[in-house]
């Protein structure tokens, strides 16, 4: 009993915390003031995870990485659920590709895009190749970019295949590929199915009878030891299915 009284206790002080700090960004995201490109990206990462807090997910980091992390990268994840939304920005100093309709959420939209996160329009060819040219505007700029070559949730294991596009970045920009492999161990309710709302998914977050998400990540891939984006992706794409086979089965 005094388990469960002691996490409701906890889990609204996070809220409080949470939510006070979801009034601050809002309000600032709206407010233009000196240096908020720089400013905003890192109160956004608090946010992210003040939000991990409130929604009481054990958010755990598995370097198992052997060097160290490069100065600039392109991080790619497997996409299984929402969760990852803010899971992969409170643990990495990154700036996401997301679909569009994050852009236009109520409070998360405006959060989101004074952040500097770049969207895309999944099904439209034009939008990729925008959101592709936007990222070699920001990785220009030194920032380091996350994104799903997956294109987008595609259930409980890794798709068949990955998008070319962090691969071909890769190649042109001579940014490495950081590869993050995502393994949520209640499967059944962070797994990206409907009701698809921000309220269930949150619901499905705070219930959840294991609330471990376990986020592994790797050495850099190098893209000068690939020729052309094909090979670089199949090499990826193999790697995730070795850690997938470790870790989901």
């Amino acid at each position: 009993m005094f388990y469960y009284i002691f996490r409701i206790l906890k889990i609204a002080f996070f809220w409080i915390d949470f939510i006070l700090l979801t009034s601050i960004l809002l309000a600032l995201a709206y407010i233009p003031f000196k240096s908020k490109d720089k400013i905003y990206p890192k109160l956004f990462r608090v946010w992210c995870k003040a939000f991990v807090r409130a929604l009481d997910v054990d958010l755990k980091l598995h370097q198992k990485n052997l060097a160290p992390l490069p100065e600039q990268y392109i991080l790619i994840a497997n996409h299984p659920s929402a969760f990852e939304d803010i899971g992969v920005p409170a643990l990495f100093d990154v700036h996401s590709l997301a679909k569009i309709e994050v852009k236009h959420w109520p409070i998360f939209g405006p959060i989101s895009e004074a952040a500097g996160t770049l969207y895309v329009n999944r099904e439209s060819k034009e939008s990729r190749a925008d959101a592709g040219r936007q990222i070699a505007e920001d990785l220009a700029k030194g920032k380091n970019i996350a994104l799903y070559p997956e294109g987008g949730c595609k259930g409980k294991r890794i798709f068949e295949t990955f998008r070319y596009g962090a691969f071909d970045i890769s190649l042109s920009s001579g940014v490495p590929i950081l590869p993050v492999f995502l393994h949520y161990e209640a499967q059944e309710d962070f797994v990206w199915v409907g009701p698809y709302t921000l309220v269930d998914k949150m619901w499905h977050f705070l219930t959840t009878k294991n609330n471990r998400a376990n986020y592994y990540v790797f050495d850099a891939i190098d893209p000068k030891l690939f020729s052309t984006k094909e090979e670089y992706m199949e090499h990826t794409h193999n790697l995730y299915m070795s850690w997938q086979k470790k870790y989901l089965e």
